[in-house]
């Protein structure tokens, strides 16, 4: 008899245990399902970008960004027509912060875009961090709207896309078929050896992008240098070896005065000064910066300037 109940005792175990199987095998692979790790894909984008209306591109540590460069805009100063790439490029960059995302950018607005677009990014959620100028002198005056954001990418991305269709911001372009190497008129080679980092050439305008040395955090989330937080130096040729400057150096407080000394002395003016975050760490500072000089001449002036920051070499 206590053999009889042996066997039935493992016999109900065993019944159990395979029905526990059963169910446990949908489980297991539900949780697989859902623990796609945090830096997903650049697929895994892909409704952002249709949200956003546009492409995005690829940046280091997944992040996305959009470029929303305002070339309906006519933009002059000191005789220059300033190109987009120049200090005329829309753009918002977007990072996975766990089961959401973060998202920074920076709006080029004309002065009656201003108010319609921060009262629709409001509504969507989207928290404005600056409304500033970049610039002084330009016609006609052209505003500058940081954000800086976190929650669900599609609905930020939506509130962003709903915000620019109320100003004249381009859609994209048909993708660029086999695009000629633009003719800088002065020697880029040069100026790179001089400040020491390479660029790129985006719509005739040479782009460096110089990131600082420590690591950079917004709410406790780090932010790469793609985010807004390296110093960008661009020039615009403008005949005979010169370029039209501008851009901006990305500083902590005790680097402010000596990068403006700096500035001064080589002829390069500062045209504002200014935050464009609000709970970041270290505490940063954006100095923007205009001049129309010799290439080589305003790179030496720019590399005495980057070595007065800690700057990554």
């Amino acid at each position: 008899m206590q053999s009889i109940a042996r066997q039935n005792l493992s016999f109900q175990i065993s019944t159990v245990l395979a029905m526990a199987c059963l169910f446990c095998r949908p489980l297991a692979s539900a949780q697989a399902a859902s623990s796609t790790p945090a830096n997903a894909p650049a697929s895994n984008w892909k409704q952002v970008e249709n949200t956003m209306g546009r492409p995005g591109q690829m940046q280091p540590t997944d992040v996305i960004k959009f470029g929303m460069p305002r070339k309906d805009l006519h933009v002059v100063l000191d005789g220059v027509d300033i190109k987009p790439g120049l200090a005329l490029g829309s753009w918002a960059a977007f990072k996975r912060d766990g089961g959401g995302a973060m998202v920074m950018g920076d709006l080029v607005l004309t002065e009656d875009e201003v108010e319609p677009v921060m009262m629709k990014l409001q509504e969507g959620g989207i928290h404005e961090s600056a409304v500033h100028n970049h610039l002084i002198g330009e016609s006609p005056h052209v505003m500058y709207m940081h954000i800086a954001s976190h929650g669900d990418a599609v609905q930020m991305a939506k509130a962003i896309h709903d915000a620019l269709a109320l100003t004249k911001t381009p859609g994209p372009d048909a993708a660029p078929v086999g695009q000629p190497a633009t003719e800088l008129g002065f020697d880029q080679k040069q100026v790179e050896q001089i400040l020491g980092h390479a660029g790129k050439v985006n719509g005739g305008v040479l782009q460096i992008g110089v990131p600082r040395a420590e690591a950079i955090t917004d709410s406790g989330m780090t932010v790469p240098p793609s985010m807004g937080v390296a110093t960008a130096l661009n020039f615009q040729p403008t005949g005979s070896g010169k370029a039209a400057i501008t851009g901006d150096f990305v500083l902590l407080g005790t680097e402010v005065n000596p990068v403006i000394k700096a500035l001064r002395q080589n002829g390069i003016a500062v045209t504002a000064l200014h935050s464009h975050m609000l709970m970041e760490e270290p505490r940063l500072f954006f100095m923007h910066f205009w001049a129309n000089d010799d290439a080589v001449k305003l790179a030496k002036g720019l590399r005495v300037a980057l070595d007065n920051t800690n700057s990554a070499k």
